[in-house]
């Protein structure tokens, strides 16, 4: 059965103290939750992911880094490796987040060797991919989101997929108030998971667990978790407030 799963992404917010404060309110606001085979992941800025760690050892919370370097190690001044991330218990990486792509020019071809790093360390991956409003407006999402899995993934073999998890984040509805309707989202989860049938098979497909994110927020994430094919979301700033994050939580 695969899992369900609650990640916050963090972002470049949250100094030192306040990463500490948030990680040691949201431990409190689930405490005494049921999270049977739900999966609660935080993921904050490199410099306060030890810090992280330690606010929320002991409990459900678990704790992702939001990017790494492809090369094991170099000259590549202020970049960190996969082995760097897992050296301190770092275990799941977020990578290919439309930020990435639309600031730093990631691509398929980048990503394959980032998701490559992080399968040779055992470094568990988030792929994000979607697609932007003109791209949606022009019918042609379907072909970018296929592309955007195949070009990074479709490479791995079958065992790597137990370490994949996705996100579909409809770009048009990140920090902009628009969110894909339940409908859409459903739309779109059940055709990532027809792509991964049709390459491994119904019994990976039906196992990885494919997030939303996309302005996922204490007000609609019921309606969108209901979805059949929807195992849970990539949360932005509803992530930044333990309470809202919670309650995001607990509507799955």
């Amino acid at each position: 059965m695969r899992s369900k799963i609650v990640a916050g992404n963090w972002k470049m917010n949250k100094n030192v103290t306040e990463s500490k404060a948030l990680a040691e309110e949201l431990v409190s606001e689930l405490s005494g939750v049921s999270l049977e085979n739900t999966r609660v992941i935080v993921s904050p800025t490199f410099v306060n992911l030890t810090t992280v760690l330690a606010a929320s050892e002991g409990s459900a919370v678990e704790v992702a880094a939001q990017n790494m370097h492809q090369e094991a190690k170099g000259a590549y001044t202020g970049e960190i490796s996969a082995s760097m991330l897992k050296s301190i218990g770092i275990k799941t990486v977020i990578l290919g987040h439309s930020e990435r792509r639309e600031y730093f020019g990631e691509d398929e071809a980048l990503l394959a060797k980032k998701v490559n790093a992080a399968m040779q360390t055992e470094l568990e991956v988030i792929y994000c991919f979607g697609e932007v409003l003109e791209e949606r407006k022009n019918n042609t999402h379907f072909d970018v989101v296929k592309a955007q899995i195949s070009g990074a993934l479709f490479h791995l073999n079958t065992a790597a997929w137990s370490n994949i998890i996705l996100a579909y984040e409809p770009v048009w509805a990140i920090g902009t108030g628009e969110t894909a309707s339940a409908d859409q989202a459903q739309e779109m989860h059940a055709f990532i998971r027809g792509l991964v049938a049709d390459q491994y098979g119904a019994e990976v497909a039906d196992n990885v667990s494919i997030l939303y994110g996309g302005s996922c927020k204490p007000s609609n994430a019921e309606e969108i978790f209901s979805k059949p094919d929807v195992d849970g979301g990539l949360i932005g700033g509803a992530s930044l407030v333990a309470a809202d994050f919670a309650a995001v939580i607990k509507a799955i």
